[in-house]
């Protein structure tokens, strides 16, 4: 049944409806890529009609929280953030085709927090994170440079973890040796001039210009997981937005 206390009545029921599993959803009730009970399932559950669940879900759908599956049901979408990077850099074959960067850890420390790293995952003074350094490269040459940051609390089971095992895509290690997922993330863009090691990271001449994109990545409950900055020669740089 819909929990009046919760609900807004001025609100059309399907709304109501949808501010409730959205709710549950944050709460995590279901995790990311588990699938929701079905539309006959939440309507006996709630005590209103089909149609009012498959509108709620429909909302759901178009705000990004459910994706559904052909023969298979609705899931609580899990944030894909493979490629988000390549929206803003664009790395090619020389006969135009798209390059996926491969990663490697270049280091893996546990330290006390930044104060930086420490306003963007909540954590108290002096609390100890784990910092990797990450390269991203294309054809062994290094394109992007990136700092990481993960409570050390939380993230333990990554401190002993060999950075040859780490693999190129960091969101599903989470996942699996710790049990934490990304379900969203908040980026800010910059352009600063790369330091003396930046640029030896990267092969790059000091002073060059960079693109530094700024990253907190959140749970479900929108706690802080990760704090990230990548950065990479803004002569590599490319935005492109759909106006309509």
């Amino acid at each position: 049944m819909l929990d009046q206390n919760r609900a807004d009545a001025r609100l059309p029921l399907y709304l109501q409806l949808r501010d409730q599993l959205a709710a549950q959803i944050r709460a995590q009730k279901w995790q990311p890529g588990q699938a929701i009970p079905s539309e006959a399932e939440l309507s006996q559950s709630f005590q209103v009609a089909v149609g009012t669940v498959r509108r709620a879900i429909e909302t759901l759908m178009s705000e990004g929280l459910v994706e559904r599956t052909h023969g298979r049901g609705t899931f609580v979408r899990k944030a894909r953030f493979d490629n988000s990077l390549f929206r803003f850099f664009r790395f090619e074959s020389p006969d135009g085709r798209p390059l996926a960067p491969k990663s490697v850890i270049v280091s893996r420390k546990v330290i006390e927090a930044p104060r930086q790293a420490a306003e963007a995952l909540h954590l108290k003074a002096h609390a100890r994170v784990i910092e990797l350094l990450r390269l991203r490269k294309v054809d062994g040459q290094p394109v992007l440079a990136e700092n990481i940051y993960l409570c050390a609390q939380r993230f333990k089971a990554l401190a002993d973890k060999a950075p040859e095992d780490f693999g190129d895509l960091l969101y599903p290690l989470y996942e699996r040796e710790c049990g934490l997922i990304v379900a969203s993330a908040r980026e800010t863009l910059t352009v600063e001039t790369v330091t003396a090691a930046q640029a030896r990271l990267l092969g790059l001449k000091e002073k060059t210009p960079v693109v530094v994109i700024e990253r907190v990545a959140f749970a479900s409950d929108g706690a802080p997981l990760e704090w990230r900055q990548s950065r990479g020669a803004a002569s590599k740089f490319r935005y492109s937005a759909e106006i309509r």
